[in-house]
């Protein structure tokens, strides 16, 4: 394996060729001009040919000085943008949520510009899934889950209402089918998630609706695309209020009843696992979503 020149004596060399000087060379380098010079000497020694053509008061590169400043300018600026690249993200706090798709997209999403703003040096990695939490299997931080609040090996805290009420399109309603009470849902298309295959069973017992299947409708892999087809007409969704407030505001989505279902303590909950030292990240992570959330994140230890 062909040996490496030394690195002191390539910086002397490649900053003495982009100034052409061995005095501003010095200066950028907070060496003496005698110092680069040597060093450069000692280049041209281990290279066994000149790099420079020497003047009175001016240097010039050689046809080989040139060819080989080309190459190495090329190296070391690879060395320093991959040294500023690792130095950015050792400066980085990594910080690894797990949420629901449709909690992360209309909820959190929307929020952590705020918690980037506050908190610049922390860089969220933020994935989705369905799946059960593992912390002993998982390399997370914390996750948001639905549930009671009791998990085995994490603390939960308390972050919203779960309000169930149905919402529509306020185009979709025909004249031949007014929505006058529940069961004249019987004449629309039910949408459904598969993340929350039991709320439109529910909802519909607590308002006494039961000459309508709670199955029969269009099914979607998440809340978030079920309320984007009620916006499209394609039906009425059964939603939790928190995560439509937006398109109950600017019109998109109105509520077919006024009946709701509150859901009490079986709600969106921040996990963090309760066998481990919380990492800083994650206590201001912490701090920062129960601040947010709507309700008095009170913290439950399981």
């Amino acid at each position: 394996m062909e040996k490496l020149p030394p690195l002191n004596s390539l910086r002397a060399f490649e900053a003495a060729a982009r100034h052409l000087s061995v005095t501003a060379a010095a200066e950028e380098l907070f060496v003496t001009p005698g110092a680069v010079s040597r060093k450069v000497r000692q280049l041209e020694e281990f290279l066994g040919t000149s790099l420079f053509l020497r003047g009175h008061q001016q240097i010039a590169l050689t046809r080989h000085g040139a060819d080989y400043f080309k190459s190495i300018s090329r190296a070391l600026n690879d060395m320093r943008e991959a040294t500023s690249r690792l130095g950015r993200r050792v400066e980085k706090q990594e910080l690894r949520i797990r949420a629901y798709t449709t909690f992360a997209m209309r909820w959190l999403i929307p929020r952590l510009s705020d918690f980037h703003a506050r908190h610049p040096e922390i860089e969220v990695s933020l994935t989705t899934s369905l799946e059960d939490v593992d912390f002993d299997r998982e390399d997370i931080d914390g996750a948001v889950r639905l549930g009671d609040g009791l998990w085995r090996g994490a603390n939960s805290y308390w972050l919203v209402p779960n309000v169930l009420c149905p919402v529509m399109s306020p185009h979709l309603p025909r004249p031949d089918a007014p929505l006058n009470v529940p069961d004249d849902l019987s004449r629309y298309t039910l949408l459904h998630s598969l993340a929350r295959a039991d709320d439109w069973a529910d909802w519909l017992a607590s308002v006494g609706a039961v000459d309508i299947d709670p199955r029969a409708g269009t099914m979607f892999q998440s809340s978030a695309m079920a309320y984007a087809a009620a916006i499209q007409r394609q039906g009425i969704a059964m939603a939790q209020l928190f995560l439509v407030e937006e398109d109950l505001r600017n019109g998109d989505l109105v509520k077919a009843f006024d009946f709701v279902l509150d859901r009490a303590s079986f709600t969106y909950y921040l996990l963090t696992p309760s066998d481990r030292v919380e990492r800083p990240q994650m206590t201001a992570f912490r701090q920062w979503i129960l601040e947010r959330s709507v309700g008095p994140g009170g913290a439950l230890a399981r």
